[in-house]
């Protein structure tokens, strides 16, 4: 069977909710009674050391398969999930049920790996079962089995719910709440917003209800806007105040409570805005409330539209941090659609098909960008005199996996270089392009070329064109490789690693004086002596040592690996 993402929670008009009463209060499932739940499931390999069960427990797995799959039991309110992760929380298995109804009650079976959830109609469960019987449903990277249970509700011992996480409450109250604000969802997945629970009077501020959000690896630029449109689907979003501090887009965002706050916390944290970059990293602010003086493109307060627009600037927040400009022309329509080719080979929903469920980083994203799939760069005014095919593999290799490179032979000045991935083209054209290079301005640009030809047999070339598709010196080669986060802009500081204990500071400073380079500062790192910093007199520098110095080998099984710092000594 094929994975597949959850679908969008289900409009109230076309499947109406009812109005919260006591006929279906909400409880969190607790241990006591597990036994019970288990030994009337309906699947009978689960019954604990049940008599009648011992001939089922000697039989293969594939037989169990089977047993499990046939069994699946008539349809009732209460639904039995199967493998789950020791990890999994009360909150993820509600979010495989939020979009299909309303979710009443939750047990989870740590120690069984298994979960039971109790939907408030019985048309939910039979939607939820239905849809998972056509996809394997996952949690945290695992397959999970969806399947009735012979239970018709759920019955836990409320004198105990205080064992139960103060997360796992709130993550049951947000469910009610997204489950019963009717006329809030928006057609096309926009979400339903979530309603204050204070009796419908807004909170402004409080503890836990200001997130902060911090953007790792953020290859295109990310607008208020964007943020608006992903964190306004958990609840009303009162204010968003975003930043730039420590090189890196930070945002503030204020919910009107905390149970909103907590719901997008566990929705979003580490999940990636465009495939393969532009990870959210959330969580909770010391701010109880924003003070926004300006609605412009760097803050907004959505409470108050009369605020005047200071002299926030759109443009400098477009182009600043060394970001791509906006590579789609718009949210309402080209981000709908899945987006297949991108990093790690997955398609995902799109901000029009964007749920509730948690993904791994690297591999979902909530948007996807209509990005030029182009690979091949141009690359111009070069210093024809210095510079080689290895030494532009070397400096591109910085920002991407180098596949081949070709210096132009009627043209020395210039080379056509080939990427491995047309993010890691864009990322290199980024913070490359008008970088001195060898003392000249180096230009920058996507090529019409779809790949780089090699030379034909006989003919001339003089060494000019080089494949590196093999070369073991590919940082990225690994999916999900951790040299993605450490992409940062040409810089005086230099990065060292791979060092052995055996090479001292004199050793490291002596490698690059030898090499005509002056070192203005240097530093191990504390912890990791494997590691250091170094700074030279210029970027220009910099950049020179590292084309000479990556992959210089400092002893018999260890070569020095070289990129750009985001720090200075």
């Amino acid at each position: 069977m094929m994975s597949c993402p959850l679908p969008l929670p289900l409009l109230p008009a076309l499947h109406p909710q009812p109005t919260l009463t006591s006929d279906f209060p909400i409880h969190i499932g607790i241990k006591r009674g597990s036994d019970e739940l288990l030994s009337q499931s309906g699947v009978t390999v689960m019954a604990p050391a049940a008599p009648h069960h011992a001939d089922n427990n000697n039989q293969d797995s594939a037989a169990k398969k089977v047993k499990l799959e046939q069994n699946v039991g008539k349809p009732s309110r209460v639904i039995h999930i199967r493998n789950i992760p020791n990890e999994t929380t009360e909150a993820e298995i509600i979010q495989l049920g939020l979009p299909f109804g309303r979710v009443t009650n939750v047990l989870v079976l740590k120690g069984k790996n298994q979960a039971f959830l109790e939907m408030a109609e019985e048309i939910s469960a039979v939607a939820m079962v239905a849809y998972f019987g056509g996809c394997v449903a996952q949690l945290r990277g695992r397959a999970v089995y969806v399947q009735f249970s012979n239970h018709k509700e759920l019955k836990t011992d409320q004198t105990h719910s205080n064992a139960q996480s103060a997360s796992a409450q709130a993550a049951l109250q947000a469910a009610q709440m997204i489950s019963n604000s009717a006329g809030a969802a928006l057609v096309a997945g926009a979400g339903a917003a979530l309603q204050p629970a204070n009796g419908g009077t807004e909170i402004q501020g409080g503890p836990n209800t200001v997130l902060r959000v911090i953007i790792e690896h953020m290859l295109y630029p990310i607008v208020l806007d964007v943020l608006y449109s992903i964190f306004q689907r958990y609840g009303k979003v009162l204010k968003i105040v975003t930043f730039t501090k420590n090189n890196s887009f930070q945002a503030l965002i204020q919910y009107p409570d905390t149970v909103s706050a907590q719901t997008a916390k566990t929705a979003l944290d580490g999940q990636n805005i465009y495939n393969g970059c532009c990870t959210l990293r959330i969580d909770y602010s010391k701010m109880t409330c924003l003070n926004v003086k300006y609605n412009n493109d760097k803050s907004r307060d959505y409470t108050n539209p009369t605020l005047p627009s200071g002299d926030g600037d759109a443009h400098q927040l477009l182009t600043s941090g060394g970001v791509l400009a906006p590579p789609f022309l718009g949210l309402g329509s080209g981000l709908a659609s899945p987006y297949g080719v991108g990093v790690g080979g997955v398609g995902l929903p799109a901000f029009g098909a964007l749920t509730l469920t948690p993904a791994s980083p690297a591999l979902r994203a909530l948007a996807a960008p209509p990005m030029p799939l182009a690979t091949v760069l141009l690359v111009s005014n070069l210093n024809e005199e210095m510079v080689t095919p290895d030494a532009l593999f070397t400096l591109f290799g910085v920002y991407g996996d180098v596949q081949r490179v070709k210096i132009l032979y009627n043209k020395k000045d210039s080379a056509l270089i080939q990427m491995a991935e047309p993010h890691q083209a864009h990322l290199a054209m980024t913070h490359m392009d008008k970088l001195r290079v060898f003392g000249k301005a180096m230009r920058v640009m996507l090529s019409k070329h779809q790949t780089v030809q090699l030379p034909k047999e006989g003919q001339p070339d003089a060494g000019l064109t080089r494949d590196y598709s093999q070369s073991p010196l590919h940082r990225f080669k690994k999916p999900g490789s951790k040299n993605y986060q450490n992409i940062y802009p040409p810089s005086a500081t230099l990065h060292l690693s791979n060092i052995p204990a055996t090479v001292s500071e004199e050793d490291i400073k002596e490698a690059f004086t030898k090499r005509g380079f002056t070192i203005k500062a240097f530093k191990f790192f504390p912890k990791d002596r494997k590691m250091a910093l170094v700074q030279l007199m210029s970027i220009d520098d910099a950049v020179a040592a590292l084309i000479k110095m990556h992959n210089y080998q400092l002893s018999e099984s260890n070569h020095l690996r070289v990129s750009f710092s985001k720090s200075s000594i």
